[in-house]
């Protein structure tokens, strides 16, 4: 079996994929990055990149375990005030091992400060009339947490704030609980004076994120066996979701299903395709076919090569770093009897994906609209009232 990590590499050229895969020229990089200092000027407008966030050492664990398990938004339990903090605990040690496998901690953080230091040096080149511009990373379970984001960015006071969130598909469970936890530090406090406020709350088809994905896919092909490379079986792979929630009407699952079918479009279909799901936490019913069972499934129907492609994730974490890498492109192929089998990137700090998220933000500032329509409509059985507060905040704060 032949077994191989993606390294993160910087694609220069952008080729077809139709049987005439191009070697492209690439560079390594480490994801060891780290944002720059800090601007002295005061910054017109600030960029409050949202994400879900995740341990940078195992001391850290706990604690982020801890903050997902209580947060009735990304999950709900019986008993949760009770029951979320002994999961937290008795999951703990499992967790820690896995991220002391991936080099002790979670790199989403270095990823999203290159990422945030590349989107606004860009910005303050193709935007100069709303710059200086400053990115801030708001994380949910994780340091720097949102509410100690949101005090830095009023003591900086920028004349605008775009809420940027880095999740490209919207969910209830993950975006919509960073946009929560917004309105929660606010609900009993003072906005600041004379800030302008926007939202920017999912972007799955924009062009430029759909090129970074299929460029990211034709860079793995292109090191499977020539008289194998037109088999491989693609699997886009993407965290899941209770089906108690799909059936709220979370649109979640129908971004995906955007996203993956214009990837294959740019890409002229050249290979057999699945959409995957993986991450299933806890013992109700989630979306299937769960990614580990998509590749036993395969092999026993004679398909043999594989390329993972982590679709809802635009950096490395422990989804694709371990449960990806490890957990299915190591013990399960080796255990299943996969010939070749191979992950594409997230999208780091790929040329193409920085000038995306530019692309994003630039048009943002040039709208009329500050908030989508989209992004104020409730799910059809929405049963969260934080959630119907929630948005009428926005509606209220995110005025031209």
């Amino acid at each position: 079996m032949n077994v191989r990590f993606s390294p993160f590499f910087l694609v220069h050229e952008f080729g077809q994929c139709a049987g005439k895969i191009l070697r492209l020229s690439t560079r390594a990089i480490s994801v060891k990055t780290h944002a720059s200092p800090l601007k002295r000027e005061k910054p017109k407008t600030g960029i409050l990149m949202l994400n879900m966030g995740g341990p940078t050492s195992t001391s850290q664990v706990h604690q982020y375990l801890l903050r997902i398990m209580t947060d009735r938004d990304m999950i709900q339990l019986p008993f949760q005030s009770k029951l979320g903090p002994w999961i937290a605990q008795r999951r703990t040690p499992e967790v820690q091992k896995k991220y002391s496998e991936i080099g002790g901690g979670s790199p989403i953080l270095e990823w999203t400060n290159k990422q945030g230091e590349l989107l606004c040096t860009k910005l303050d080149e193709i935007s100069p009339e709303t710059a200086p511009h400053k990115y801030y990373v708001a994380f949910r379970y994780a340091d720097p947490l949102t509410e100690d984001t949101l005090n830095e960015i009023e003591q900086d006071g920028a004349e605008r704030t775009v809420i940027f969130s880095q999740y490209p598909q919207y969910s209830c469970a993950t975006s919509g609980s960073s946009f929560n936890a917004i309105y929660r530090h606010y609900k009993n406090k003072e906005l600041p004076q004379d800030m302008k406020w926007s939202i920017i709350d999912r972007w799955s088809t924009h062009p430029l994120y759909i090129n970074t994905i299929a460029q990211r896919i034709m860079d793995e092909l292109a090191h499977f066996p020539n008289d194998k490379r037109n088999e491989v079986m693609i699997l886009f792979s993407a965290h899941s979701l209770p089906l108690k929630a799909v059936n709220r009407g979370d649109p979640y699952p129908s971004e995906i299903g955007a996203t993956v079918q214009l990837v294959m479009q740019k890409l002229n279909f050249c290979n057999p395709y699945s959409l995957v799901w993986q991450s299933k936490v806890g013992p109700l019913p989630w979306l299937e076919p769960y990614t580990d069972n998509a590749l036993k499934n395969y092999v026993k129907q004679g398909k043999k090569n594989f390329l993972l492609v982590p679709v809802a994730f635009v950096n490395e974490h422990i989804e694709t770093l371990h449960e990806m890498d490890i957990e299915y492109c190591q013990e399960l192929a080796e255990e299943i009897g996969v010939e070749n089998i191979r992950r594409s990137a997230a999208p780091n700090d790929h040329p193409l994906f920085i000038d995306a998220l530019a692309d994003i933000v630039y048009n943002h500032l040039r709208s009329e609209q500050t908030i989508n329509p989209k992004f104020l409509t409730r799910c059809p059985h929405c049963v969260n009232k934080t959630c119907e507060q929630s948005k009428k905040w926005f509606s209220q704060i995110c005025r031209p």
